[in-house]
């Protein structure tokens, strides 16, 4: 718990000396062996716990979490369900099955298994985790709910928060960054130039990183923009929290949320007076402990305000924070070695498989039976997800050769390809989000579907901001008679191909300097409230 893995797995030793078939010795052995990135020794330890007592449901269900963690999802698939069978109140774990089975587009069940999980968040039970819960539903109020039971079921309450003392009014700021993405990720990719490009007249930025030690090009280029970039992955939650309130942080900008390296006992002990969601997670918190969450108009306009416990900090364009400086391969890309055709129209969805729902995925089978010569160029993020679509495809009676699968590529080979794309189809609820601005980036045009909850209003914004509000929909229908006008009429896609080009360099969208100042300017307006002894409350970064 206070990341001593190393002594942990010594103690665990001891007890195991004592007991050797001790089942959860070895299943907490395991946990802390993967800890520290020894997944094989872990993997075996868990099986061995398994081996010895094989009616532990949590400890199926543990071991599913493991499998999912190194994408190994069939075995996480089949460790969930024996978990849910041997108990069916498990928390988290109907969800956790779900989301595993998003993630190959194992689609059997999935209305029923949905309604389940939708009637418990109702009943208050902690079923399923909320950034899986935003890619199923569009439902602002369900995922607040969701995520204040999260935050509830995590001993997250008002108890244990610890009184910060008020710090000095200083001539600088001092913003800290709470991150496990500042590598070759989606959020270091977003923000790199954020960091280049702060006033250090009057911030002081300073990085936390949750790990992982990285020394890819994009840690290099973000960690000496930091006046501190501190490593902080395998420190405990009191640890970081002594640390920051040493620093004097005024404004602690937790770039996690509920994703992946979720450590928000840190925000509840309170690391700094004003603290902020932005970026990593595209939802509400649901916690007393969280000031505000930075967006804008086009994400949440005033009647959804009430999705959201934070106050809203507004910037005036887009919330998203893009690299202007983002590299595009020059490497002469063909069709035919992308497995294109060479003649026909390309539609295109570069997004991750658990963002391909059944009804989104209907809605593309019905494009491309009305877009002659057509196919659609997806992620192959897996080889079950890939035989699952084509499965998928060929039920709607669409051969799967329409179907193109796009590995995983370096970023800048990655947005070079993206240019053989005729017109990019978003997905929903959750749309594309870093993926929707490197389409842009790169001048392909994106129809996306416009919902009520954050993660399905990211597209419309970029949109908004790059000028293209034209290709927002607002329902199903219009989202699949948009593409099919587009892709049957060149003429009309070229005008808005060339709008994109002449609009991309000139819009706000891809204006980091512009955003940089506005969101600045937001900081600035909290700790101005803040030293004027006002609560937190909407505010506009103007």
């Amino acid at each position: 718990e206070i990341k001593q893995f190393e002594e942990a797995i010594k103690q665990y030793d001891e007890a195991l000396k004592i007991d050797a078939n001790y089942a959860e010795v070895y299943f907490n052995k395991g946990i802390a062996l993967f800890e520290l990135a020894r997944e094989t020794e872990a993997i075996l330890l868990t099986g061995q716990a398994l081996s010895i007592n094989p009616n532990i449901a949590e400890a199926w269900a543990n071991r599913g979490r493991l499998f999912f963690k190194i994408r190994d999802y069939e075995n996480a698939i089949t460790h969930f369900s024996k978990a849910l069978s041997l108990n069916g109140d498990l928390e988290g774990i109907e969800g956790d099955l779900l989301h595993a089975k998003m993630m190959v587009s194992s689609w059997l069940g999935f209305h029923n298994a949905l309604e389940e999980i939708i009637s418990k968040i109702h009943s208050g039970k902690n079923v399923i985790h909320p950034f899986a819960l935003s890619a199923l539903i569009d439902d602002g109020s369900l995922c607040r709910r969701c995520a204040e039971i999260s935050i509830s079921e995590s001993n997250l309450v008002h108890s244990t928060t610890l009184p910060i003392s008020r710090y000095p009014k200083k001539k600088k700021i001092s913003i800290g960054y709470f991150s496990a993405n500042f590598h070759n990720h989606a959020i270091g990719y977003l923000m790199a130039e954020l960091f280049e490009l702060h006033d250090k007249n009057k911030f002081k930025i300073i990085g936390f990183s949750f790990g992982p030690t990285q020394n890819d090009e994009t840690r290099q280029r973000i960690s000496k923009e930091f006046d501190q970039f501190l490593e902080v992955g395998n420190m405990s939650d009191i640890e970081i929290l002594q640390l920051s309130r040493d620093l004097k942080i005024d404004i602690a900008i937790d770039l996690i949320g509920f994703t992946e390296a979720l450590r928000s006992k840190v925000f509840n002990y309170r690391v700094a007076p004003i603290q902020v969601n932005y970026l990593g997670y595209p939802g509400t918190m649901g916690a007393n402990f969280y000031d505000y969450i930075i967006a804008d108009k086009t994400i949440i306009p005033d009647k959804l305000q009430h999705y959201y416990s934070e106050k809203i900090a507004y910037l005036p364009n887009c919330y998203q924070i893009n690299d202007s400086k983002r590299m595009i391969s020059q490497k002469k890309i063909e069709k035919h070695e992308l497995g294109l055709p060479n003649n026909g129209f390309i539609f295109a969805s570069f997004s991750n498989n658990y963002k391909i729902l059944p009804k989104i995925f209907d809605a593309w089978a019905r494009i491309l039976l009305k877009v002659e010569d057509s196919v659609l160029w997806l992620l192959a993020d897996n080889s079950l997800a890939k035989d699952n679509l084509c499965k998928e495809v060929s039920s709607r009676g669409i051969n799967p050769k329409r179907l193109i699968f796009a590995e995983r590529i370096g970023l800048s080979d990655h947005l070079a390809r993206h240019k053989q794309a005729d017109l990019f189809l978003d997905t929903f609820p959750y749309n594309a989000h870093t993926t929707a601005s490197d389409a842009l980036w790169t001048g392909s045009p994106i129809i996306s579907l416009q919902g009520n909850s954050f993660a399905s209003r990211v597209s419309s914004s970029l949109l908004n901001a790059v000028g293209l509000p034209d290709l927002i929909t607002s329902s199903l229908e219009e989202y699949e008679n948009l593409a099919i006008k587009l892709a049957n009429n060149p003429d009309m896609l070229r005008i808005i191909r060339q709008r994109l080009e002449s609009n991309r360099l000139t819009y706000p969208l891809f204006n980091t300097s512009l955003t940089t100042r506005h969101l600045e300017s937001l900081y600035t307006k909290m700790y101005e409230r803040y030293h004027d002894n006002l609560q937190a409350d909407h505010i506009s970064g103007l």
